[in-house]
């Protein structure tokens, strides 16, 4: 079979399939090519020593099924190979060439298990780890494609250069959680083979991730000096500028990325983004609209249009937006305040009211307490336009529990135990209202001045 020790070749379309799955970044297509042995032409009538022993003649099946193989007829090549393996199911290469096809139709958990029964009838033949630990690292199951690829390291294999492969696998796997042990992984598989745009790109990210910012950037730079079209080093660097706190540069590597790919989406993105940091809101919205037209479907887009509008006070036409993304993360409570929010200010009382409780409803779900107090905030205010002072009451207490009192929060609540007639906590509220208000809000000291009033002629 092709997979035999004495020949290395793979099938390049079932490997680039494979890797080409999992994130482009990570991998390159995998291709052996045959490498046996030379063999001198020796005089004539001389023993030729160097001669392999005769072996028995490769069975019919196989032969087609490995002409299959080499075409790229994967169904073909099943129909041959199942019937084989059955017949020989220890034979550590044919099940591997089995494994290999039935992940090129798909098949993933058939697959998954023949690789295994491979494995386990040659632990030391290198292809089924490497192949497993590529097909696991695409299903999300990084910790086990960690430990195939691992093994497939220490395994011996004439081909250095898939040996290099799952070294950068592993780095890309272990990045996020230990970058310096990924760093090692880099440097192992640039070792083997030449270093790629992809290994720089890489080098970068795992300085940046260790807290090394000057060599991220001198990595990125270097990489953007001789392939300056590469966009995913010009988003690296400019997350780096921007977590550095410098805009201005950040700005300007973005704009003259764009000048030469205008509908790059993850630049416009980017610059969208940025010039919603800097308050410019007009600026970034026709980046963000332009990017929403061409993805309607991208969740991502679609809030940070939608969050733009409610910026810039185009909340009728942020509304529809939330709307939308409601309907597909019925549960997410920043998104669900984020919408109560609009409809506040489109004076949709009682629909914010309904958002809001449901957000609330599950405190827990908060990235964090500011928000979670922020949202209680909104549904009192919500709710006390609504005339809900019970709920109004319920929201301050869990604001209360998270911030301080502000003069919003007095007022309101003062309001709500006006409504619902205790007279005295009415009273020392607008009071405290009154105290801390100074000014600042003409309206409501007004309003607590005469119900103090009208509250001190009902005793």
């Amino acid at each position: 079979m092709h997979h035999a020790a004495s020949n290395k070749r793979a099938h390049p379309g079932l490997l680039y399939r494979a890797i080409s799955t999992f994130p482009s970044y990570i991998f390159c297509a995998l291709l052996l090519t045959y490498s046996g042995p030379i063999v001198a032409q020796l005089p004539a009538g001389a023993i030729d020593t160097t001669a392999p022993p005769k072996t028995a003649p490769q069975d019919p099946l196989r032969t087609q099924a490995n002409e299959a193989l080499d075409k790229q007829d994967y169904p073909t090549a099943l129909k041959l190979l199942t019937p084989l393996a059955e017949k020989s199911p220890t034979d550590a290469h044919l099940l591997y060439d089995l494994a290999f096809t039935q992940d090129a139709l798909d098949q993933t958990t058939a697959a998954e298990a023949t690789y295994r029964r491979a494995i386990a009838a040659d632990p030391t033949y290198f292809d089924p780890h490497l192949a497993l630990g590529l097909l696991l690292a695409r299903g999300g199951r990084l910790t086990d494609a960690h430990a195939e690829l691992l093994k497939a390291t220490t395994l011996t294999t004439d081909n250095q250069a898939l040996k290099a492969r799952a070294f950068r696998a592993l780095a890309r796997i272990d990045q996020t959680a230990n970058p310096a042990t990924a760093s090692d992984e880099l440097l192992s598989a640039i070792k083997l083979t030449p270093e790629t745009p992809d290994d720089i790109l890489l080098s970068g990210e795992l300085a940046e991730a260790s807290g090394d910012n000057t060599a991220a950037e001198l990595a990125y730079r270097r990489l953007l000096a001789v392939d300056p079209q590469n966009h995913d080093v010009t988003a690296a660097l400019t997350h780096l500028l921007l977590h550095q706190q410098r805009p201005d540069q950040a700005e300007s590597l973005l704009t003259a990325a764009l000048a030469k790919d205008p509908d790059n989406p993850t630049l416009n993105a980017q610059l969208a983004s940025l010039y919603e940091q800097q308050g410019k809101t007009a600026q970034a919205i026709p980046l963000a609209a332009k990017l929403h037209a061409a993805h309607p479907d991208d969740a991502t887009l679609t809030r940070l249009l939608a969050r733009l509008y409610s910026r810039n006070q185009q909340y009728d036409q942020a509304a529809p937006l939330y709307a939308s993304l409601l309907n597909k993360s019925t549960q997410d409570p920043t998104l669900l305040d984020d919408s109560a929010d609009v409809q506040i200010h489109l004076k949709n009382f009682a629909e914010a009211e309904a958002l809001l409780k449901r957000a609330i409803a599950h405190p827990e779900a908060f990235p964090n307490q500011d928000d979670l107090a922020q949202a209680a905030s909104h549904l009192a205010f919500a709710a006390s336009a609504n005339n809900d002072p019970t709920t109004t009451l319920q929201a301050l207490d869990i604001r209360g529990r998270v911030q301080p009192q502000s003069p919003s929060s007095l007022f309101l609540a003062a309001t709500a135990h006006d409504k619902l007639h205790h007279t005295k906590q009415a009273t020392d509220l607008y009071k405290q209202f009154l105290t801390v208000a100074n000014g600042q809000f003409p309206d409501e000291e007004w309003e607590a001045r005469h119900r103090l009033v009208t509250l001190a002629n009902t005793k």
